[in-house]
């Protein structure tokens, strides 16, 4: 695999930055998950444009303009000869002292690596998801805003671990308050009587690109989507639940705390939007 660092494509073997990066030390750093559909990058400005709001949110001021980073990522797809595939932009803090201080770091730190990934089984496409819901809570707001990809996941993966721990592959995570915030790497969705229904960014879920999209095709589709605080009886009895994610992209959720979700399968409407979301990943993107 090749992968581009700081503005060269070196060998994987060769892709490497210092122990003393505050990345690595403390997850001083922003990244973005993109996907990569038949040689076209999907919503490549909407990530570049989160990308730079989550360093301007934590005050990582990054050399490198929209277009130099568009470029790049083109240029690491094409080095992988990949077509399509999933891809890791991430930009740390750099080299700093070994105290929190993040004005001693004057020299940040771009890798990107375009490879595969497939969170879940065909399977659990076909059939949905069996989740939980975890006892790790989602970061408040006030202390971590959802809306930055920062490096420190910490919280996510300890929901993660529970997840697995109790058999399942994903997590629903509640905010401070108990209301549904999101999934350990997913936002979640429901559909009761008509109508969409999706936790507010402002509860703990992260503004996702894919969420969006999902929103503007019910939108076109003249589904009503309602963001609100949900709750797990919110869930529980639903029609319908699916969760959306760059990597996941658009997964049924089948049941969740040992509850089936309406009839046990894949609602009509969860399969149509996911219908509907495979034909526009094509038209909504950067050629490479």
């Amino acid at each position: 695999m090749k992968v581009y660092l700081n503005g060269k494509i070196v060998d994987e073997s060769e892709a490497k930055i210092s122990v003393f990066d505050h990345g690595l030390l403390y997850g001083d750093g922003v990244f973005e998950g993109i996907r990569l559909y038949d040689k076209c990058v999907f919503k490549l400005d909407e990530h570049l444009e989160r990308l730079e709001q989550s360093a301007k949110a934590i005050l990582l001021k990054t050399p490198w303009s929209r277009e130099e980073l568009s470029k790049a990522v083109c240029e690491t797809c094409r080095a992988n000869d990949l077509t399509s595939g999933y891809i890791r932009l991430v930009i740390t803090r750099g080299v700093g002292s070994l105290g929190l201080n993040p004005y001693l770091c004057n020299d940040p730190q771009l890798f990107i690596i375009a490879g595969n990934i497939k969170l879940y089984s065909d399977e659990d496409y076909r059939n949905g998801l069996k989740i939980i819901t975890v006892p790790t809570r989602r970061s408040n707001p006030s202390a971590l805003p959802p809306s930055v990809k920062s490096l420190n996941y910490l919280n996510n993966i300890l929901a993660k671990v529970e997840a697995i721990n109790a058999g399942c592959m994903e997590a629903l995570m509640l905010n401070d308050q108990g209301y549904i915030a999101e999934c350990t790497g997913d936002n979640v969705f429901i559909y009761q009587k008509g109508t969409l229904y999706t936790p507010p960014v402002y509860a703990g879920a992260l503004n996702g690109i894919t969420r969006q999209v999902v929103i503007e095709i019910a939108k076109d589709k003249n589904i009503p989507i309602i963001e609100r605080e949900m709750t797990r009886y919110d869930i529980w009895t639903a029609e319908e639940c699916f969760l959306t994610g760059t990597a996941a992209e658009v997964i049924p959720v089948t049941a969740v705390d040992s509850r089936e979700i309406g009839s046990g399968i894949p609602g009509e409407v969860t399969l149509g939007l996911i219908k509907s979301f495979h034909n526009v990943v094509n038209n909504q993107g950067t050629m490479l």
